[in-house]
């Protein structure tokens, strides 16, 4: 079995849309990811929308379906999301069937987004190994990996009313802190507030409670990918964590990109699942031959700081770090679905399990102020001269996401941006 290809992965074909045609545009006639959107400054319902080059095609308008509900489509089984992918290709292609499309479509720049789904529910995973042994070493140097886990997808159940979408203004939190010297807590805004680069991985059609999902079924049980920025507040974190997990530090914001790409549009950048020889296998409910063959991502993640002082000089945002999702990623999206209903869980459409931090092995790939300054012990300087910890009031964070490999056309995931406001 191999991940399904068809004619609306080929790389020569062109839209009508000539922004599409655009090189390294993130929208080509070879993604068509899904979003929602109402023109701006108008207080009317939400529209399903697809992304093709600077415009959004009213999905509805189209006729090819018979409603504005993401969550309803998300349900639709996998047959008839390939068909519908087959029709907008059809629909949208350069020399395709005329549809008389053009007079649905709504500029990017006209439009304003919001979440691209419903979202019904909210786990946040910790997949990425080089993140999880650096934040390791920084509090357990003799054991910076737990026992379980290169053996459990650890993960843990997040709050879904702060889930923001991109430009969502960040209100620094407030929690309780404890000094290593200390006594006693303090109380006060967090100091050490921070990013983290994820995935978002979005349930298409779910199970009824107590059907587990299998391995060799979880991947028709995935919609799409967006990008995530899971915020936290590290201060915070370190002193509520034990015994039971993030809490204050973590349910104060998140932030997703606007559109979600889908599980088909990414078909040519699937890669096999691989481990160290010396690691162990994963249990045979979490193993399987596609997913072996074909269970990682490629997608190439970076992400950038704006300061307000880069802001008002006109200067462009600075890298952070760049890497890529293969390598950083313990387990694919396939076995976080099957991890999660195992024990009978039943997950519903529009449900969003987050990735985890995925830092790639090197420092400048990773995907946290906590890992580039090491703590906080290594402060990082910035192009315009200003150094960072971590996060200031002012300041914007800004990820983006593309896939590209030979023989396939450059796809994006767009860019998921926070601006912290104190």
């Amino acid at each position: 079995m191999t991940p399904h290809l068809d004619e609306t992965h080929d790389a020569h074909l062109t839209s009508w849309v000539a922004s599409a045609n655009t090189p390294d545009h993130p929208f080509p006639l070879q993604n068509l990811p899904f979003g929602r959107f109402r023109l701006r400054g108008r207080d009317e319902a939400w529209r399903i929308g697809v992304a093709i080059g600077d415009e959004i095609l009213d999905l509805r308008a189209t006729g090819l379906v018979d409603t504005d509900d993401m969550n309803v489509l998300m349900d639709r089984p996998l047959s008839w999301r390939r068909e519908l992918r087959l029709a907008l290709s059809r629909g949208l292609r350069e020399g395709g069937i005329e549809q008389g499309w053009s007079a649905y479509l709504v500029n990017q720049a006209d439009a304003e987004m919001t979440l691209p789904c419903r979202i019904t529910d909210y786990t946040d995973f910790y997949t990425g190994i080089h993140h999880a042994i650096a934040v390791g070493r920084l509090f357990r140097p003799d054991q910076p990996l737990l026992p379980n886990y290169k053996w459990v997808p650890i993960g843990y159940h997040g709050r879904v009313s702060s889930i923001g979408v991109s430009g969502q203004a960040i209100k620094r939190p407030a929690g309780q802190t404890k000094a290593p010297d200390a006594d006693r807590p303090t109380f006060g805004p967090s100091r050490r507030l921070d990013h983290e680069l994820e995935l978002a991985y979005f349930i298409g059609r779910g199970n009824a409670l107590g059907e587990p999902i299998g391995i060799e079924e979880a991947e028709a049980h995935l919609f799409g990918v967006a990008l995530l920025n899971d915020w936290s507040a590290r201060d915070l974190q370190a002193w509520e964590y034990q015994p039971l997990g993030p809490f204050l530090a973590k349910n104060f914001a998140s932030t997703v990109s606007p559109w979600i790409v889908t599980t088909e549009a990414l078909a040519p950048f699937r890669a096999p699942f691989e481990r160290p020889p010396s690691d162990p296998a994963p249990l045979p409910y979490l193993d399987s031959l596609y997913n072996r063959a074909h269970g990682a991502l490629d997608i190439q993640l970076e992400v950038l700081i704006l300061t307000a002082s880069m802001a008002a000089a006109g200067t462009p945002p600075a890298r952070l770090t760049l890497g890529g999702s293969r390598e950083a990623a313990y387990w694919t999206a396939a076995q976080l679905v099957t991890h999660h209903t195992v024990n009978g869980c039943n997950l519903q459409p529009g449900d969003l399990l987050g990735s985890g931090t995925l830092s790639g092995p090197r420092p400048d790939q990773a995907g946290s102020l906590l890992e580039l300054t090491e703590g906080g012990k290594r402060p990082i300087k910035l192009p315009n001269g200003e150094t960072r910890t971590f996060l200031e009031d002012g300041d914007t964070l800004i990820l983006r996401g593309w896939c590209e490999r030979p023989g396939a056309r450059r796809i994006g995931l767009g860019e998921v941006r926070g601006t912290v406001v104190g």
